[in-house]
């Protein structure tokens, strides 16, 4: 794990023993499942620590403290929401994916990571962001998913309590696409608070954190039905 543990030095984050046999542990459990049911496409043992693991680290650089209750919409398996989970363990985790195959995968793998506080909803986030038990419950968002900020905006922001934050990794150019999304954002009750460079060894090639803060509470139409954000974003 030694790109991982240079990558989290240059984040001011260095990990027990405990912690890196856990990253360890991810990393065949994920390779293994892997080779069964399709998860990702990126499967060596330097990539997925540079890719994977450090990657979802580097929404540390938002300024998360660890002790926040956290929802990872649209997790896969697992990203960024399962590594800040490791590095951070008194975190009150969620993990919304919608996919059978990859939420089995999410609740063995936290099984095996001995991982407690992790709740894992088998929902699309249309759904389960019209659920009293999400809506509005957390004080930090996330998504990985590659979804325009527009529809990301509408997926992620109504789970976000007041004052709370979305963090939104992003790669390349971004200018147009916020622009394009300023109206959905605005309609969820949020605004763009920051955007974030990311640059860390092995990570640079343009990723972004886009940084959403909630301040004011997202209209009960929203998010619109399944499919709906994604297909007609708001504009």
């Amino acid at each position: 794990m030694n790109k991982l543990i240079c990558g989290l030095s240059c984040l001011g984050i260095s990990l027990s023993s405990v912690q890196l046999e856990q990253f360890e542990t991810y990393y065949r459990e994920l390779v293994d499942y892997n080779s069964r049911v399709n998860l990702t496409a990126i499967t060596g043992y330097e990539d997925i620590q540079l890719k994977h693991f450090l990657d979802s680290a580097s929404l540390t650089l938002a300024g998360i403290k660890g002790d926040e209750k956290l929802l990872d919409v649209g997790s896969g398996a697992g990203f960024p929401g399962l590594p800040l989970k490791i590095i951070f363990p008194g975190m009150k985790l969620g993990l919304l994916e919608a996919t059978q195959k990859k939420t089995r995968f999410l609740s063995e793998i936290t099984a095996k990571l001995g991982l407690t506080g992790v709740e894992i909803i088998s929902q699309r986030a249309e759904d389960a962001a019209q659920n009293p038990l999400y809506r509005q419950k957390y004080a930090l968002v996330t998504s990985r998913a590659v979804a325009d900020m527009a529809a990301l905006a509408e997926l992620t922001l109504p789970f976000c309590a007041v004052g709370g934050r979305v963090i939104a990794p992003k790669k390349g150019d971004i200018e147009e696409e916020m622009d394009r999304a300023a109206s959905a954002i605005k309609k969820m009750g949020g605004r763009v608070s920051g955007i974030i460079k990311v640059d860390l060894p092995g990570l640079q090639d343009g990723r972004k954190l886009v940084v959403l803060e909630k301040i004011s509470n997202t209209p009960p139409q929203y998010p619109r039905r399944a499919g709906m954000p994604a297909k007609n974003p708001l504009i």
